[in-house]
């Protein structure tokens, strides 16, 4: 388990990196934004927020298991 513990010193360069350019975190949210967008628009907020809460539990669960 320890290879998967995330190093400190990459955490803050990354969290630094967003801080001076928070473009970067904007490129790399925005198709999930747009997917939430649509699946709202499609669907209503409520049905929105379950799917995108079901895909984060699964990325979690298979992101735990692997």
């Amino acid at each position: 388990m320890a290879g998967k513990k995330i190093d400190r010193v990459k955490a803050e360069s990354a969290l630094e990196v967003v801080r001076e350019s928070p473009a970067i975190a904007m490129i790399v949210a925005a198709p999930a934004l747009v997917v939430f967008g649509v699946l709202w628009w499609l669907t209503g907020f409520g049905t929105a927020l379950l799917v995108t809460l079901l895909i984060a539990g699964i990325a979690l669960v298979v992101k735990k298991v692997l």
